[in-house]
């Protein structure tokens, strides 16, 4: 499968973004999903993540109050609603699937990943 990612850009802090993982040679319905961030000089960390039946979702504890991950099988998107952004929020953001009923937290449990979006809020 392959994953597009985008939707980041450059943002006001207290603005929002919509970004958005679309997939393709296979459909998305398979599949947990996640999406990942990585900061400059940080390693890469969980954001949030939806699973396979889209009736479960996990958040990093920092951002569950401001951030929404969201699936269309349909479209075969998964979206990440991001509000009240901060400039610690400034990062590259990937989606990334695993063949599972869950999405787990560590990164070394996902088989697909793709290219990233860069995010950055400014002050």
């Amino acid at each position: 499968v392959q994953l597009q990612a985008s939707g980041g850009g450059l943002v006001q802090a207290g603005g929002s973004l919509r970004l958005s993982c679309a997939a393709s040679g296979r459909t998305f319905g398979t599949y947990a999903v996640a999406w990942f961030r990585q900061a400059p000089g940080k390693e890469r960390e969980f954001v949030a993540g939806i699973s396979r039946s889209g009736g479960w979702t996990d958040y990093a504890d920092s951002l569950k109050a401001r951030f929404t991950i969201s699936r269309d099988d349909a479209e075969n998107t998964v979206d990440l609603q991001m509000n009240s952004l901060k400039v610690d929020d400034t990062a590259i953001y990937y989606c990334a699937v695993r063949g599972g009923l869950h999405a787990y937290r560590q990164a070394r449990d996902y088989d697909y990943w793709g290219q990233g979006t860069q995010v950055t809020v400014s002050s």
